[in-house]
Formats: structure tokens, sequence, C-alpha cells
């Protein structure tokens, strides 16, 4: 494949474990188990309607993903897969009472016959298409050679805080390679680091585990020493031989921006919050609260006062963009987003065109993001996606291509050398998110629960029965506590009482494990309970956790 420059699109596919587990109940769910279902159809499932119109149409595309062992977990977890159809299921007779609701109003009306559609049409992908299955589905595309998937730790870790702990970074690594040889027949020689987060001590690991490239943060190669030559157009190395891309800042910049236009449907404003309460019964949460229905009317030009009208009228208010508001016009939002991709490529080729006259090999704008930064929070995210695939077929020496692919057209002798700085992806690029007043108190817990984890290990290398179970449901818990996802949310002010008590409750079972196998016994009715709530990995052995002699 000939291209003078080239784009490379990677896309993180991740949820925290928001699993839980009531034997009885497989209709009710929780707060947090709603982010999973509108992960698969806000995410996931227009993702592969993208991938399948482009490879229909016979449109070039490639890109980079990344799906975490944890949402690997989840996405074949027969519980929340029951869950998940239900959830549909309330949705689609939800939208036949919407239609009625909203038939004085031709706006709201249309939107709402708009969202039943799409939410049969997913039950269908879901059931029939994809059998439920949808890493199968992207692994067809991977086979193909369209999407290459990225390999990633355990439980999206933030590595640079584990680097003092070997035998934890060598389970983070390690535990993953089951489940994506179980599901992708392996992954490729990239290794994602969650949140970007890179200090030097993760290179010899990558090396052991036969990973040849990473990804970090622009600022992390930037300021690297010594600095890159070829700023971050192109790769360097590091002097044990791992490849380094970095991500294009100015491209993330511009996309945040872009994402936030006026025009663009609200994703955080659901009639769900808005209608009296005894409309929505059947979305009550499993804590009694009110959940989404995926019917969303407004656009991000709103104000917070305006609300939709039981009896389905508007009032003159709410339509009014004088006044703040505006009913979500789909067709324009996607006009808007079309019109922004196209501006988007033609200024990355721009910058790509002229970085081109001062390199020796093809520059590359490197665009890593969340994946539910173009769908569950970005609604028209995916249009604009396809839109950059189809436009890029309009230029004769750009190419979209996968992260390994580039690397490996690159002269990897003539790459400089260079030792990427500690940085991350995250606010102000270092560590501040997952280490401040508001969850630093995890860390002293979560220290000493590590060092335990290996001292089990060493002292029990051969058991079996229940003990064997305890031991690997300690190294549950600690992969589940070691999780970067309950300080973020903290840090975030997001679910913080979900957060506070997943941390908490994985830290306090792990040491009533300790103690148990101290004591020796153990109740056979709580082990077996915890391992229903906290199933994942479930072919785990906690002698990874053992010191390599």
């Amino acid at each position: 494949m000939e291209f003078r420059y080239a784009i490379s699109l990677v896309l993180e596919a991740h949820l925290p474990f928001v699993r839980e587990y009531s034997k009885e109940d497989d209709v009710n769910h929780s707060g947090e188990e709603e982010r999973f279902f509108e992960y698969v159809s806000e995410t996931l499932l227009p993702l592969l309607d993208v991938l399948n119109r482009l490879e229909n149409d016979h449109v070039h595309f490639r890109l980079g993903l990344v799906i975490s062992p944890v949402l690997c977990h989840m996405l074949c977890d027969e519980h929340l897969q029951k869950k998940y159809l239900a959830f549909l299921d309330k949705q689609i007779a939800f939208g036949e009472r919407e239609i009625q609701r909203t038939s004085g109003n031709s706006g709201t009306n249309k939107l709402a016959k708009i969202y039943y559609d799409q939410m049969a049409d997913r039950r269908f992908l879901y059931t029939e298409k994809y059998e439920r299955n949808l890493l199968k589905a992207f692994d067809t595309y991977k086979r193909r050679g369209k999407i290459e998937i990225l390999g990633s730790c355990a439980t999206n870790a933030f590595l640079p805080f584990l680097d003092h702990n070997p035998e934890s970074l060598q389970a983070q690594m390690e535990i993953p390679a089951s489940i994506f040889r179980r599901h992708f027949g392996s992954c490729s020689q990239g290794f994602w680091m969650p949140c970007l987060g890179w200090t030097p001590a993760i290179e010899p690991y990558l090396k052991a585990y036969n990973y040849s490239y990473t990804i970090v943060d622009s600022r992390g190669l930037l300021l690297g020493s010594p600095a890159p030559q070829n700023g971050c157009f192109t790769p360097a190395r590091t002097q044990d031989g791992i490849y380094i891309l970095a991500r294009d800042h100015y491209a993330m910049r511009e996309i945040e921006n872009i994402s936030v236009n006026n025009l663009y449907r609200n994703n955080n404003r659901d009639i769900g919050y808005e209608l009296p309460k005894k409309d929505v019964s059947q979305f009550q949460s499993a804590e009694g609260g009110r959940s989404r229905t995926g019917y969303k009317y407004w656009s991000r030009h709103h104000t917070a006062n305006s609300i939709v009208n039981p009896a389905g009228s508007a009032s003159a208010n709410e339509i009014s963009r004088a006044g703040g508001s505006a009913i979500y016009d789909s067709q324009a939002a996607e006009n808007k987003a079309l019109e922004q991709s196209k501006i988007f490529l033609e200024k990355t080729a721009a910058r790509l065109e002229e970085s081109a006259k001062y390199l020796q090999d093809a520059p590359i704008s490197l665009i890593a993001n969340n994946a539910d930064n173009f769908g569950r929070f970005w609604h028209e995210g995916w249009r604009f996606v396809e839109s950059l695939f189809r436009t890029a077929a309009e230029y004769k020496d750009l190419k979209f291509v996968c992260p390994g692919e580039y690397i490996f057209r690159q002269g990897l002798s003539s790459l400089q050398a260079v030792t990427p700085e500690f940085s991350s992806g995250c606010v102000n690029g270092y560590a501040e998110t997952w280490l401040d007043v508001s969850n630093d108190w995890i860390y002293r817990h979560l220290y000493r629960a590590m060092e335990r984890m290996t001292e089990l290990a060493e002292r029990f290398p051969d058991d079996t029965g229940l003990k064997e179970r305890a031991l690997n449901q300690a190294a549950r818990e600690i992969l589940l506590a070691q999780s970067s996802d309950w300080p973020a949310l903290l840090y975030n002010q997001d679910s913080t009482e979900f957060a506070r008590n997943k941390a908490e409750n994985s830290l306090r079972n792990f040491t009533t494990i300790y103690e148990a196998l101290g004591s020796n016994y153990i109740s056979t009715e709580w082990l077996t309970t915890l391992e229903r709530r906290h199933n994942i990995f479930p072919n785990i052995n906690y002698r990874v956790f053992r010191r390599k002699k």
C-alpha cells in the first residue's frame, strides 16, 4: 500500500466492571449496569454498522481496536446479556407509548419514531445477526485485515502505579493472553497502556510478553530523552527496541471542539428524567432512582428549565432558540457531522503534507480515543468517523492504516532511540486523575494487599480444592482493586458511591480471604456467593502472582 502520509484511528473499548448478580432478578438493573447497556446500544452496535456499510460499499478502511478484558468478559456474560435484552424490550414498549404521547408535536413525534425503530433494529441485530456475540463480529473484521486488535492489561490498571511490584505487573499482562486467544486467536504486537500511562519501568514487560510497539501521549514523546527529531509525526524506538507511536494532540483537540456543536444531540438529557415518575416507572433502577429510556429530544442548545409537556405538545419556549432551547434536528446534526469531518480531514491532511516535505518517511497522525466518545457521548460521532473513511478515498496520497501496519512499513533500524517521559493521556498529562485528595486513600490499602497476594502465592504454591478456589478469588479481588476506573470516577465525581464501594469491597474481600487462609477456615457459602458476584477471569491461576525465580 503506497501513501505519502497516513492517519491511524485507534479506539479503546472499555467499561468498568459493573456486573451485579442476583439469581432471581434478570430484569431490574443497577444504574451502573445501564452504562453497559448504553455502551452496547450506542457505541458497539453503531460501530459495527459503520464497518458493515463501509465494507458493503467497498470503501477502504483500517483502524486499531482495543477491547479490554473486562469488557470482553461482560459482553460474554449470560446474566448481563439477559438483562440487556430485557432493557431493550422495555425501551421498545416505552417507545410505543411515546409515539402516542407525542402525537401532538411533530418534532418530538418524529424523533420518537426514529428511536423506536432503532431499538427494534438493535434487538434484531444483537439476537439474530450477531447471535449475542459481538466479539465474534469484530474478530471477523480482524481476520479480514480490516482492524487490528491491540493487547491490553487485565483490569485497566494505571500501570505506572504498579511498577514497584513486578508480580502485579506480570499478572496484569499475562492474564489477558488467554482471553485474547479465546476470542481473537491472538492480538497484534501492539500493546495499549490504559490511559496511555507510560513509565520506562514498563518497557521490559512489553518485551517479555512479545509486544513490539505501544502508544504514548504526545507529551511523553516530545519530552523524551533525547528530544525526538521528527516530533510526533513518525515513530521512535526505545533503547530495548520497543517502537513508540504518539497520538496527535492537535487532532484530538479539534475532535473535542467539534463534538460539542450546539446542533448535536444532548446525550445527557433523557425524557426518563423529565416525565412524571409514574410514566417511567419501568425505568427505575434497582436502587429506586430514575434511569435513562434512550429517548432524547433535545439538542445541546438547551436550557435546564425547559421540559417536555407530558401531554405531548411543546410550549413556545421549548422550541424557541431565542429561549436557548431547541428540539434535536437529527438531519441537521448529521449534515453538520459530515461537513465537519471533511474540514477535519482537510486540515489534518494539510498538516501531514507540510510535514512530509521535511521527513524521509511518511508522516502519520495517530488519533487514539475512547470509542464511547464517538457514540455514547457524541451521538453523531460514528457518522463523523464513517465520513472520514469515505472522504479519505478521494485523497490520492492519504491512507488510513492500522498502527502496526504503519510501524512495520518503516525503516525500523533508522528510527531514533528515545526514552519517553512519564506521562498519561488524561488531565494535565501526568497522574493527577488517579492521585489526589479524592482517591489517595486507596493506595495504602492496595499496596499492602498486593504484597500479601504475593505472600499467599508463595505460601500456598500447590493447593487444590477449596483453598485453591479461595486463592483464585483473592487474585480476582486484587485485580479488580487495581482498576484505574475507581480512582478516576472518584476524581471526576461520577458515581462516587459506586466507585468507593467497588474499591472498598474488593480490598475487604481480599482481606477476608487472607485472614481465612491464615486461620485455616473458609466459609464455602460466602466464597461461592463471592465467586458468582465477581466472576471475572474464570480460568485465573493465582500462581501468576508468584515471584519469578
